[in-house]
């Protein structure tokens, strides 16, 4: 198939960025070649803001198929979402449906000679054809791109961990992942409990269901929680912000015989083993995705709650205005925002 010559983003230095157009991604063997229709941004805006050079940007997407092979999992037509990663799709992790771990992933420049066509900045992307989930017909590319990084990691948080109607959830780090932990948790019929100093994100928050929203830098935020929770402590948590403080937090909240999730990218974090994990017999989760099998299920939450997914996508940009989209995520003044290749 021909195109015209690709767009994409890269980022030139610090809070520089321009558009590039670059030869046509090809799809070869069980891979598939997709057209992006809806990018969702996650955290590439910190590459921006340090001025971090970076060609390959992104990996949240819906799109259509345009290019596959006779026998590929996927045809020319299908909706799809873009699933992110690279895993080799034949080890253990990969057949179990923790694919997201896999230690022998494809080296996609190696793979292709290049690696433009590996990013959802751009206008296509290359994706192996079973990583590319068909979207139901009653929902939309915006809702369907949510399946990534607005819902995925919390939903993969308590499904791991068994999240259920009777539960207390504390969730710390209001950002766009967290705010979808919200999502996750009202649609399980939890109560939430969230965490955040961000005023926007606080109201969002509360826009979307959460029960009851705390300030980090209340001292006595401890006993609040303890308080809200018959003096026990939250049944799980759920650590979206990487931040040393938020964790201990949610160590320090959690009951005994709970469980805890951390979610946020972060270094170190300082315990002392006995008084808050021995003693409370706690269990923690290292959660970066979701079990593949569990696609069907994701969507479920989606179609059943459109109106809140409407809130949690605060901003659309078209690619051209990437600069405008990353320096608004840096102000922390939005939820996810959504960009679109072709506008």
């Amino acid at each position: 198939m021909v195109f015209v010559s690709m767009k994409k983003v890269e980022i030139t230095g610090k809070k520089k960025s321009q558009i590039v157009c670059v030869d046509d991604p090809e799809a070869k063997g069980d891979w598939a070649l997709v057209r992006i229709i809806v990018a969702p941004m996650c955290t590439e805006y910190k590459s921006f803001i340090e001025g971090t050079p970076a060609g390959c940007l992104g990996h949240e997407a819906a799109g259509e198929v345009v290019d596959a092979a006779n026998d590929s999992e996927v045809k020319v037509g299908d909706c799809v979402v873009v699933m992110p990663q690279y895993p080799c799709g034949k080890c253990e992790l990969c057949l179990s449906g923790d694919y997201i771990y896999c230690e022998s992933g494809y080296d996609f420049k190696e793979f292709f000679g290049t690696n433009d066509g590996c990013e959802t900045y751009a206008q296509y992307i290359l994706k192996p054809s079973w990583l590319l989930p068909k979207i139901p017909d009653e929902i939309s590319y915006e809702h369907a791109s949510m399946l990534c990084c607005g819902l995925g990691p919390t939903f993969g948080a308590m499904q791991q961990m068994g999240v259920h109607s009777d539960a207390n959830v504390l969730i710390t780090g209001l950002g766009p992942v967290g705010l979808g932990g919200i999502i996750n948790g009202i649609d399980r019929g939890a109560k939430i409990i969230g965490v955040s100093r961000n005023k926007y994100r606080q109201k969002l928050a509360a826009d979307l269901g959460a029960h009851v929203i705390l300030d980090p830098d209340d001292n006595n935020i401890e006993e609040r929680i303890k308080a809200l929770t018959s003096g026990k402590g939250v049944d799980f948590a759920i650590d979206c912000s990487g931040n040393e403080k938020a964790q201990n937090l949610c160590i320090n909240a959690t009951r005994r015989r709970g469980q805890v999730a951390f979610i946020g990218e972060s270094d170190k974090l300082t315990l002392e083993v006995s008084n808050q994990l021995i003693r409370k017999g706690l269990i923690l989760n290292g959660i970066w995705h979701y079990n593949f099998y569990d696609i069907p299920k994701l969507f479920e939450v989606v179609a059943n709650n459109s109106e809140a997914i409407d809130k949690l996508i605060t901003h659309k940009f078209p690619m051209e205005n990437i600069e405008k989209a990353w320096e608004l995520q840096e102000k922390r003044q939005c939820g996810k925002i959504l960009i679109y290749p072709w506008e």
